[in-house]
């Protein structure tokens, strides 16, 4: 079936569908990563989004459950140049979309729409499929509303609280749109996980008496976590306080910080990061909002910094027992090098 990809500027392309019929519209934005699309592609932290990929093919391996990072796709669709049709294993990626109502569109220049992303920023976009009309497409993107109105916590967030049990410590984890690697990652040091909805606030999460609190990735604007920022306010000095992605900007944002959004942000697994040692790591990143490091308050440390741009990757404050990084350490769909000393080193600061 035909499909086509609308973008505000005006500009459309005619591609190939996959998946389902229907229509969707949000934020076009890509990803660098070679492997781990279905990681990708169910990261809560994409809603409101439209994934392409640069890789020029996903679906070769077909589609394998293990590694969802939340029970459904997230992403509000998929661009690619091209889509497998007979992985090595598995079912393939166009049945899995037939087959759940998800979308995407194939056959298009996505090195091109890169280029253009990086040249002119991320746009919104809407993706028709089942129909070429390129104007209809133009006109749903130019109505998409910013990111940042978005209420797209809610959407990804538990609805209740529930337990990891663990025999460890007692960390209470503010969910934003979990990954799931982060419970895994947590959980295997022992840690006795209380998941808490997005809106949560201290007083609950009090009555828990927890050793720690985790603020986790999710999608959007991290002012519109009012909660969450309120929440970790209140615990600052009290609690050790850790975040992942999100969870670093709304750390910052509690301390009085600041935050901004991203040209076209960072999304791949291939994003080099350094330590305030000097040492560079390798990291997988998904984000479109970033923290001045120049707002932090005095005693905060900047831990690591983006090697292409700059940008803050991740803060401390000692005295305060803050640490957050910006990329994800647990993630699988890349490289490894900070999963274990991120974490091991989070938990080990915990009393």
């Amino acid at each position: 079936m035909k499909a086509v990809l609308g973008l505000e500027d005006g500009e459309f392309v005619v591609g190939e569908g996959f998946g389902a019929e229907g229509c969707t519209s949000g934020e076009l934005v890509f990803t660098t990563q070679m492997t781990g699309y279905m990681e990708a592609l169910t990261d809560p932290s994409y809603a409101g989004q439209l994934l392409m990929f640069t890789f020029p093919m996903i679906g070769n391996y077909g589609v394998d459950g293990q590694n969802f990072q939340s029970p459904a796709v997230n992403a509000l669709g998929c661009v690619t140049r091209e889509v497998c049709a007979a992985p090595a294993k598995g079912p393939s990626i166009i049945d899995f979309f037939e087959s759940n109502g998800l979308l995407g569109i194939s056959g298009v220049d996505t090195r091109r729409l890169t280029i253009k992303t990086r040249t002119h920023g991320t746009m919104r976009a809407a993706l028709i499929a089942g129909s070429d009309d390129g104007e209809e497409a133009v006109r749903m993107a130019r109505a998409v509303p910013d990111i940042s109105e978005k209420d797209l916590l809610s959407q990804v967030s538990c609805s209740t609280p529930y337990r990891i049990p663990g025999k460890g410590k007692r960390i209470a984890v503010i969910d934003l749109g979990i990954k799931k690697n982060i419970a895994i990652s947590l959980r295997r040091r022992g840690a006795d996980l209380h998941i808490f909805p997005y809106n949560t606030k201290a007083s609950e999460i009090e009555t828990y008496e927890p050793d720690a609190l985790f603020i986790t990735n999710g999608p959007g604007d991290p002012r519109s976590a009012t909660d969450a920022i309120a929440t970790v306010r209140h615990f600052i000095g009290e609690l050790p306080i850790y975040g992942i992605c999100m969870g670093n900007q709304i750390c910052a944002l509690a301390l009085g910080g600041e935050t901004y959004k991203m040209k076209f942000g960072h999304r791949g697994s291939n994003q080099p990061v350094r330590h305030m040692d000097g040492k560079i790591y390798i990291t997988t990143q998904n984000h479109g909002f970033a923290v001045d490091g120049n707002t932090l308050p005095e005693g905060c440390k900047i831990a690591y910094t983006n090697v292409n741009d700059g940008s803050l990757e991740g803060f401390c404050d000692d005295d305060l027992n803050i640490f957050c990084v910006q990329f994800h350490p647990e993630a699988h769909g890349g490289p490894l090098d900070t999963e274990r000393p991120i974490f091991d080193m989070m938990y080990r600061r915990i009393a």
